[in-house]
């Protein structure tokens, strides 16, 4: 008996140390480009760029057991930029003492929490894969971007631009940059690959889009911070 259990546990070890081996990494450096590709962008961050594979065979895709955060604090959100895979929660905690209103009007993964106070927040799941512009309905310059993802293989760019992706499927796949003030950059790739990539990705977009609230009606009118004491 106990030598079938240890033959078992010898084929289950010499079967993940295979997986280990055969798994595969991109790296690479993203480059934000002024528009017409004329220097760096000045204002923009690298950071808030994402960085995904999207193996030809689907990956298994699982969504978080606990919600992730966006955070609501001095009127920003944080993080700026949140990745999660396709079925997950996002909280939205307020810890700011005064009221807001996140909410969302991307099709498909659109939602409106309502005014809330300072808390743990609300939640939300989102079950679409995109891009989802999240704002609040109180202050015109809060903006965030959840990116829902179907695949598991994804990253940032640390400061500098850099970025490893690694425990890749060999074989062929779509590698796609994604930063909010870009159109997204993608390129068909075959793992295993040799050396790193330099991405050039062109900024086009302010750092805060133009937009309405979620009434369809422009914040800059009277009263528009009529919360803020509550």
């Amino acid at each position: 008996m106990i030598q079938g259990y240890s033959r078992r546990a010898i084929v289950l070890v010499l079967f993940f140390l295979a997986a280990i081996a055969q798994a595969e990494e991109l790296r690479g450096r993203v480059r934000l480009m002024a528009r017409g590709g004329k220097g760096p962008a000045k204002g923009s961050d690298v950071r808030q760029a994402v960085v995904y594979f999207e193996p030809a065979a689907a990956a298994a895709v699982r969504p978080a057991g606990e919600p992730f955060e966006m955070v609501t604090r001095r009127k920003e959100f944080a993080p700026r930029v949140l990745t999660v895979p396709r079925g997950s929660r996002v909280r939205f905690p307020n810890q700011d003492p005064i009221l807001h209103n996140v909410f969302s009007v991307s099709p498909e993964n659109e939602f409106d929490l309502g005014i809330y106070k300072q808390g743990p927040g609300k939640e939300k799941r989102f079950d679409r894969e995109g891009v989802v512009r999240v704002y609040c309905n109180v202050h015109h310059d809060m903006f965030a971007n959840i990116l829902v993802l179907d695949t598991p293989h994804f990253t940032a760019p640390d400061a500098e631009g850099g970025f490893v992706l690694g425990g890749l499927p060999r074989g062929k796949g779509r590698l796609t940059v994604w930063h909010d003030q870009a159109e997204p950059w993608t390129a068909e790739v075959e793992l295993p690959r040799e050396g790193a990539m330099t991405i050039p990705v062109e900024v086009v977009r302010p750092t805060i889009p133009p937009h309405l609230n979620k009434s369809g009606k422009s914040y800059f009118r009277s009263q528009r911070d009529r919360y803020n004491n509550r």
